[in-house]
């Protein structure tokens, strides 16, 4: 049976971490971290997204500001809010939650991110760092996941790690920075997806096996090596509640550690944003 690596516990540490800084930053510069997200629209999943980004701000000491818009918001008019909030002094991270409406081209708006304050890490000089090991930021849910195999000491130097998916928030990004001369890292990276010939051959390789594919119970027990650690970083909502991309229940015979849905890679990702807003604002004083 597999241990069970509990997202939930290793995100409360970190955010003590997190509350402590930001308490010794204000009080060395008098400067408080502010994050501003922006939600366009009434999707429900991003409404509950972004009130738990707010709370987990306050939390720890960091300032929020939610700057919410119709859905019938124009492609200009997000823009030009964005470009205010690249201007503001007291703001060091911008978020803007995805998905955005049809009208709005999602890329443009990530593009017009100022680099240091796209704490997503999705501007394309900051996804360049990141393939440089070089990073301002590092995405949040691929951070999120290293420093799990951290934190849990789990090896990843030499070890073959296959990231079962390839999109721009997890896959690529995961792979970029699992493949750096770093630590949590140095590892030989394979990426597959939905269009790769004989998966499960590919999925079998893995020492670590990264799943990002958006499939309800894809990735079953016969698609994992013996021993492996799995982590699943699928949010589906289905009639029997949350499950992710692993068939939770048949992949923890076989795997030597596995992450739960909930309670796994989720609550880092938020607490990797709080890390990366304090981040900034340091950057912005010039703090190393």
């Amino acid at each position: 049976m597999a241990n069970i690596l509990d997202g939930k516990k290793i995100s409360q540490v970190m955010r003590e971490e997190i509350t402590q800084e930001t308490a010794a930053f204000i009080k060395e510069t008098g400067i408080t971290p502010c994050l501003a997200a922006i939600l366009v629209g009434e999707d429900p999943a991003s409404q509950v997204y972004v009130r738990n980004k707010e709370i987990a701000c306050g939390k720890v000491g960091i300032k929020s500001q939610l700057f919410r818009l119709p859905g019938q918001t124009t492609q200009e008019e997000l823009l030009e809010l964005v470009g205010k909030l690249n201007k503001e002094e007291t703001v060091h991270g911008i978020l803007v939650q995805l998905p955005l409406p049809k009208q709005i081209c999602e890329q443009a708006i990530l593009d017009s991110i100022a680099e240091d304050k796209d704490v997503d890490a999705f501007h394309p000089a900051n996804v360049g760092k990141i393939l440089q090991g070089r990073p301002r930021f590092l995405p949040c849910t691929p951070a999120g996941i290293q420093e799990m195999l951290m934190r849990y000491e789990i090896p990843t130097s030499g070890k073959h790690v296959v990231v079962l998916g390839r999109s721009e928030i997890v896959g690529k990004p995961m792979a970029a920075m699992m493949v750096q001369k770093a630590v949590g890292a140095d590892a030989t990276v394979t990426v597959c997806h939905s269009r790769t010939q004989n998966l499960s051959s590919v999925t079998r390789l893995g020492d670590i096996l990264i799943v990002a594919i958006g499939r309800a119970n894809f990735v079953t027990a016969e698609m994992v090596k013996p021993g492996a650690v799995v982590v699943d970083v699928g949010i589906n909502r289905t009639e029997d509640g949350l499950v992710g991309d692993v068939d939770f229940a048949s992949v923890q015979e076989v795997a030597s550690a596995i992450t739960p849905v909930p309670g796994g890679v989720g609550p880092l990702t938020i607490t990797m944003l709080l890390k990366n807003t304090l981040k900034a604002a340091q950057q912005r004083v010039g703090m190393k």
